[in-house]
């Protein structure tokens, strides 16, 4: 999965558990609602200072935002 699809997934979700519309995301994080629309569709790349923007908004680090969701490990049995 592309860091792109990665940080779309992570933030729509994050969205959704905050309660917040993408029109009120936008507003909060002072970018257009159509941007986060994009972002969730993965049709641009959020520059960092976007990511920082959207993170705070939602109440956590942007690193979160960029989580790639965890592979069980095969060595583990």
């Amino acid at each position: 999965m592309e860091i792109r699809e990665v940080f779309a997934r992570n933030l729509r979700r994050r969205r959704q558990v905050a309660g917040l519309s993408q029109e009120e995301l936008a507003h909060r994080a002072d970018i257009d609602r159509t941007y986060v629309s994009a972002l969730e569709r993965s049709v641009y790349a959020a520059t960092i200072d976007v990511v920082d923007k959207l993170a705070g908004v939602l109440g956590v680090d942007a690193s979160d935002l960029l989580k790639r969701p965890a592979t069980p490990d095969k060595r583990k049995r």
